[in-house]
């Protein structure tokens, strides 16, 4: 398996650039009232890549045997942590049921900063708390 894992890597990068900029484009979409929010492939692809991510990153915790919640993987454990909450961020952002102007960019905005800290910690592999 780990002959795989320059491909899975490439992949899971892939589906974190995929990922980012296909949330920047929807808050975009969705601030300007863009008719691009009601295309099917824009509701399925975002789902359909997220999906590939966490099977490319469950791939690369089998392969590299950094694990959350041990000693050896506490920074991946702060990473899974600040994904859960991008996670919930970006739904608030970018959910279809009416929310304020206000909550929607904070949400946008504090989802940005959790990514900041998951690519940090993706890179580092040090956590950022003890």
């Amino acid at each position: 398996m780990y002959a795989f894992y320059p491909l899975i890597k490439n992949l899971h990068l892939f589906t974190v650039v995929l990922t980012v900029t296909l949330f920047l484009l929807r808050f975009y979409w969705l601030r300007r009232g863009s008719a691009m929010m009601t295309k099917r492939w824009i509701r399925i692809l975002p789902h359909a890549n997220d999906t590939l991510l966490l099977v490319t990153g469950v791939s690369l915790v089998m392969i590299t045997h950094f694990y959350p919640f041990t000693p050896q993987g506490s920074w991946l454990t702060e990473k899974l942590l600040a994904v859960i909450i991008y996670i919930a961020l970006g739904f608030v952002a970018l959910s279809r049921r009416p929310r304020t102007d206000r909550t929607r960019w904070i949400a946008f905005l504090v989802a940005l900063i959790a990514l900041v800290t998951i690519i940090k910690l993706a890179l580092t592999k040090m956590p950022l708390w003890g």
